[in-house]
């Protein structure tokens, strides 16, 4: 029920494991630190993550009388996170779909969620531009799509693969909020220098080709992958981060002339 929903923003890259889904829960966290109300919907049916990174696994989604209710990740319910992930009895099943079924559950995602009154949805989508995101886009005709956040890494192959995801956008329809090189160079734990051990510039140099605006660079920082990030929000365990600062960016890119 995206009636409810102020703003919705989309969380693309046309390559798997680029960090999608760590963009988006950092980026949904970051909002909820920012004092909105915020929504998070995993459509990555065949490897949703986002229960793993909110540290929300061994929860449940319950069913009500208007739809499914999404999982808060905090007390103050100012968070909500809805994926397959929660529909699981183990999280190691896999998913076994053809495209018809995944574009029914995408769907009721998009329909179904009772998100309260939320002023920004990411919705985190998987890799490349097939069935789930023409769904999505079919299913947002109605409701004011505000951009997309494209991800990308340095490498000449993730960037050609992004630029097809550019392409997608644009015949769809997608603003393109801006793009972010993730894992671009690597921070040391010791010294905080870093040090690009993958090209660099990727996202940049993408950016200019297609005349998009370009967000910023996401170093490998080896904190993010501690467990006790997990649910927690980086700009507030790290806040003199300099991955703090680049999700600082993203959050001003989204927020900047929208009307929470």
């Amino acid at each position: 029920m995206l009636e409810s929903v102020k703003h919705v923003f989309l969380v693309l890259s046309g390559k798997g494991g680029v960090g999608k889904s760590t963009v988006s829960s950092q980026v949904a966290l970051a909002l909820k630190e920012s004092g909105f109300k915020v929504g998070l919907l995993d459509i990555d049916l065949c490897g949703p993550s986002i229960p793993y990174l909110l540290d929300l696994e061994v929860e449940d989604v319950h069913q009500s009388s208007e739809g499914w209710v999404p999982v808060f990740a905090d007390s103050e319910q100012k968070l909500a996170v809805m994926s397959i992930g929660f529909l699981l009895k183990n999280r190691n099943d896999s998913i076994v779909w053809r495209g018809p079924k995944k574009t029914s559950m995408i769907k009721q995602f998009l329909t179904d969620v009772v998100w309260q009154d939320i002023d920004y949805l990411i919705i985190d989508t998987p890799p490349g531009t097939s069935d789930e995101h023409i769904t999505v886009m079919e299913n947002l005709r109605n409701v004011k799509c505000d951009g997309a956040i494209v991800i990308t890494t340095p490498q000449a192959v993730s960037v050609d693969d992004v630029l097809k995801e550019i392409t997608f956008c644009r015949k769809t329809g997608i603003p393109i909020v801006g793009i972010v090189e993730n894992m671009s160079g690597f921070v040391c734990p010791s010294c905080s220098e870093c040090t690009n051990i993958f090209s660099s510039n990727g996202g940049v140099s993408l950016s200019e080709m297609v005349n998009v605006p370009f967000i910023t660079k996401v170093p490998i920082d080896p904190t993010i992958g501690k467990l006790e990030l997990r649910g927690h929000s980086i700009l507030k365990m790290y806040p003199d981060s300099e991955m703090s600062k680049a999700f600082s960016k993203i959050v001003l890119e989204i927020t900047k002339s929208k009307e929470a």
